[in-house]
């Protein structure tokens, strides 16, 4: 999860506020204390949390509560003034444009292209990527090999020493993408040499995002990088990589936004799917437990195919729910995300289930997955053969027991007597239009 350590301590001031018997001043300040901790080890500067834990006191004591109880509007404070810390965040224009990428060494900017890349893919644009990094070795390589992955057409020129150069004659090659992506070489530092590169890329290309990428783990010193590339070229949005493993990435994230440069993605993860626009307010809801249902629609809409998952709705609501039903509802959560990450996006979600319970399922899924792939068609439309031999004959071809074949064949019958069990079916099919529109 992103930034989970101060997710957690931020969860616990929210439990605290919410299950006080009475919002005092006492329970406020307690909060706030709490708060103060909880930002400061995550690495956001102490200027910053002074102000703010100042404003949140000042407005949890005089304002009035407006039609909520007393700990829903210290709560609501609390998760205004962070969205405005965090600023407001920017979406990328869905047109035909091209995009100059920047950052300095080791910040994960070449595979953030591809994530960028496949992200517009999704969106239905074509992309090309343009290799600019003629100072690093293999980078047209690296490029070239995420292209490949994610079917976007490369340019680069691996001999070559003028990187403006390359980006021109990658302008008339990929000239038929809807997007060009640019990604240009960093450095250890940030000296005059690779300013001035950049600068000369940036009059060539004139493009309509200029984007800094930047490693999460950063911190704080992301500030001075992101005021530096902005002087150089005027930064259109910033993208925040590492976002899941960085306890520095409240800094960092508090350390852009004072800039001036609005977030327009986080990295999630080290996949190619792991990228997600940022909007400041859905972020705070995430780190407070409020989950963000419109963005788990949204994975939903983007990762499922819309008529296969009607047809399974369908399916179950009739009541046909067999092992192939349960098998592909289990397929359709993989695409949407971990289990960790899917709790993350549910209002509570985090907070009802124990993480390792959580780790537990996302591992059974992948289990039963393998299991049911050794199982013939007739197994999984009937599964009531499975038995004896049959299932000794899984669990050889899966490598599990015979005991964790039972194990699935009791999860699929509790599915299954779920579904039987549902009272209002118009709920579930308004959940599932909710999801696909």
């Amino acid at each position: 999860m992103v930034l989970e350590g101060l997710s957690d301590s931020l969860r616990s001031s929210v439990r605290r506020i919410m299950n006080a018997p009475h919002v005092d001043s006492k329970v406020i300040r307690e909060a706030c204390i709490d708060i103060q901790r909880a930002l400061l080890q995550a690495d956001v500067n102490v200027k910053q949390v002074l102000e703010l834990t100042k404003r949140i006191e000042k407005r949890a004591l005089t304002e009035k509560p407006a039609g909520m109880g007393s700990g829903e509007h210290v709560v609501r404070i609390l998760y205004e003034e962070l969205s405005n810390l965090l600023g407001k965040g920017r979406c990328i224009e869905l047109k035909k444009q091209k995009i100059l990428m920047l950052g300095i060494y080791g910040q994960g900017k070449t595979t953030t292209c591809a994530k960028f890349a496949k992200f517009l893919h999704k969106k239905g644009l074509s992309v090309g990527l343009i290799a600019a990094d003629v100072h690093r070795p293999a980078a047209y390589d690296q490029l070239n090999q995420l292209g490949e992955r994610i079917t976007s057409k490369v340019y680069g020129d691996p001999g070559a020493k003028d990187a403006s150069r390359v980006v021109k004659n990658g302008l008339k090659e990929l000239s038929e993408c809807d997007v060009l992506i640019v990604d240009t070489a960093g450095r250890h530092k940030l000296d005059n040499e690779l300013m001035k590169e950049i600068e000369r890329i940036n009059r060539v290309l004139d493009p309509a995002e200029r984007i800094l990428v930047i490693d999460a783990t950063m911190g704080q010193q992301a500030r001075e990088q992101a005021k530096a590339f902005n002087d150089a070229v005027s930064l259109t949005g910033v993208i925040l990589t590492k976002m899941d493993g960085s306890a520095k990435g409240g800094g960092a994230l508090s350390a852009v936004s004072e800039v001036g440069s609005p977030i327009m993605f986080i990295g999630t993860g080290e996949k190619l799917d792991d990228l997600e626009p940022f909007d400041s307010e859905r972020f705070i809801s995430r780190l407070l437990g409020m989950g963000d249902l419109q963005t788990l629609f949204e994975k939903a809409k983007e990762s499922l195919d819309e008529r296969k998952s009607e047809e399974l709705a369908r399916k179950m609501m009739s009541g046909k729910f067999t092992l192939r039903e349960f098998y592909d509802e289990i397929d359709n959560v993989s695409k949407i995300g971990t289990m960790d990450h899917i709790m993350d996006l549910i209002p509570g979600g985090k907070g009802k289930i124990d993480r390792k319970k959580i780790e537990e399922g996302q591992n059974s899924m992948a289990k039963f997955r393998v299991m049911m792939d050794s199982m013939t068609e007739g197994e999984m439309r009937n599964p009531a053969l499975i038995k004896g031999t049959r299932m000794a004959r899984i669990a050889r071809g899966s490598g599990v027991e015979t005991k964790d074949v039972k194990t699935l064949i009791k999860q699929y019958n509790m599915a299954k007597n779920m579904m039987k069990g549902m009272k209002n079916r118009k709920v579930m099919r308004q959940l599932m239009k909710m999801g696909m529109n």
